[in-house]
């Protein structure tokens, strides 16, 4: 069940085009699932193979994010307990967090674009 303060939190955090650039978490964890569904541990060492910032990923801040992903129906969950110790949560990507994906790199390729223009300008001056 779905905590609605969580959904609430997230809406604020993220603008129309899905994400809070400054984190950047979301996108790169729909993108991971993407590749392969995985669970926490798994998509925190992944996510930070590809840091944008330079310090590591707060993994609170990614399990928040999954468990608002999830409430959104951007990813699902199920309990693995095939693995020795304890069980994992593994988390895979839906339709509409493939959309939402798609979306992230429609807006990205917009701020790239966007990025360069400012980069050329600054060059040219």
């Amino acid at each position: 069940m779905c905590d609605n303060n969580i959904k609430d939190r997230g809406k604020e955090e993220h603008c129309e085009c899905g994400g809070h650039l400054s984190r950047f978490i979301e996108p790169r964890l729909l993108l991971l699932l993407r590749e392969k569904e995985s669970y926490g541990y798994e998509l925190i060492d992944r996510i930070n193979e590809f840091s944008f910032f330079g310090s590591p990923i707060d993994p609170g801040a990614v399990y928040r994010t999954l468990r608002r992903m999830e409430c959104e129906n951007l990813v699902i969950s199920r309990w693995d307990t095939k693995e020795s110790g304890p069980a994992r949560r593994i988390y895979c990507i839906t339709k509409d967090g493939e959309d939402r994906l798609y979306g992230w790199v429609v807006n990205l390729k917009k701020r790239k674009e966007a990025l360069e223009k400012f980069l050329k300008i600054y060059r040219r001056r």
